[in-house]
């Protein structure tokens, strides 16, 4: 029974043993501290001695032009704004090293709002993947195939109240006023959010924080 955050990763290095690639699913509404619960995470398996990655799902978000053209651009974040298809087909790569060695990912990069092909590359000797977005647990398809795949998932939730409001102050961070941050994070983050907490599948490991 994994009690505290510091335990978590501990815990992920006794669960893997001897295996050659272990994925680690951490997903939850955004704004759920996904990202930072994987960072902590990398930075506490290095230290154990572990060589680990973090996997994001954004690079697999689809191209502004795209979304445009589908009319999906204000809906950006959305289940149906991705390659989900293409994001399974990276993980089923990713679990079988033995058989693609090392994989080449793209990167989403914030500050242009664009996902960058081939931008990073992970290693085949890297054991435990922490993969990290929003619909990892989706039960519906084609997210639903990816469940075959995860050794271990973590699920954050620190509530709907405090994913409200963090949506708002990132949007304020970005730049927006008070009025428009409340506006995209209602309108768009927070019905992704109730999207995730309605349709994903049990965790093996539940986070309220």
């Amino acid at each position: 029974m994994i009690a505290k955050i510091e335990d978590i990763a501990p815990a992920l290095v006794d669960r893997a043993k001897q295996a050659s690639r272990f994925l680690v699913a951490i997903t939850g509404p955004p704004g759920a501290g996904k990202s930072t619960l994987a960072e902590q995470l990398l930075e506490s398996l290095a230290n154990l001695g572990e060589q680990a990655a973090v996997i994001p799902m954004d690079g697999y978000h689809l191209d502004n032009a795209i979304l445009e053209d589908r009319g999906l651009l204000p809906r950006k974040g959305a289940p149906q704004t991705f390659d989900a298809g293409g994001f399974v087909s990276l993980i089923e790569r990713l679990a079988d090293p033995a058989q693609y060695g090392d994989v080449v990912i793209p990167v989403f990069d914030r500050s242009r709002d664009i996902a960058i092909a081939g931008a990073e590359v992970v290693s085949a000797d890297t054991r435990i993947l922490l993969c990290e977005g929003n619909y990892l647990l989706l039960g519906q398809a084609p997210w639903a195939a990816l469940q075959a795949h995860w050794d271990y998932s973590i699920f954050i939730n620190p509530g709907l109240d405090v994913i409200e409001q963090r949506l708002i102050d990132r949007w304020l961070d970005h730049g927006l006023e008070a009025d428009q941050a409340k506006i995209r994070a209602l309108g768009n983050d927070i019905p992704n959010a109730r999207h995730v907490l309605d349709h994903s599948r049990p965790a093996d490991l539940q986070i309220q924080d």
